[in-house]
């Protein structure tokens, strides 16, 4: 990948590429205020957004050309995003293994802001090779079964809560955690 920048964005634009997992090959001074980068990134990390952070970065001034290189090996993990213990394979990705952590952290935060409240607990977690790295909960609706006691017996209140208690724990075992499409397609940008 090459890139065309002027010299007072050079900081900006090394610190783009080594966040993207890139490697310097050479920089050149084509006059004292223009300079070309040239860096061997992963496509993927370019496919994604690259453009439009080198842009904003540079405030438009820096222009990207980048070719296959071919195929290296690469420390790269699977990331499952379990709903209630089930994988969900809309959300899971393969990402390099020391964006894991962050990846399955911020796609596990968002999804509790996204999935509405179920009558039960949801669990959502983020997990590689079967071992979980984030867990998010969103928590149930409660309905108020005790709003008709008032006053008296404790052990009426304690038996509605009990029975309330074990409807739940019911659903939950037999219940389906409904995803709005919405979801899915605000889930994916988690830049924002």
């Amino acid at each position: 990948m090459s890139v065309l920048t002027p010299a007072e964005y050079t900081g900006t634009v090394m610190e783009l590429c080594q966040e993207r997992r890139g490697d310097m090959d050479t920089l050149t001074y084509l006059s004292p205020e223009r300079l070309e980068l040239v860096y061997h990134v992963p496509l993927a990390e370019v496919v994604v957004d690259f453009f439009d952070q080198l842009k904003s970065r540079t405030k438009g001034y820096a222009s990207l050309d980048y070719e296959p290189v071919g195929y290296r090996p690469s420390n790269l993990v699977k990331v499952d995003i379990l709903l209630n213990g089930v994988p969900v394979d809309a959300f899971s990705t393969v990402v390099h293994r020391d964006k894991a952590h962050a990846y399955g952290r911020r796609m596990a935060e968002k999804l509790r802001q996204l999935i509405p409240r179920q009558l039960f607990d949801v669990p959502i977690q983020a997990s590689v090779g079967g071992r979980i790295i984030a867990r998010e909960t969103v928590k149930a609706k409660r309905k108020d079964v005790l709003a008709k006691c008032y006053g008296g017996d404790i052990t009426r209140k304690r038996k509605l809560l009990e029975r309330q208690k074990e409807g739940k724990r019911k659903m939950k075992s037999i219940g389906r955690v409904d995803v709005p499409q919405e979801a899915f397609v605000s889930a994916l940008r988690l830049e924002e």
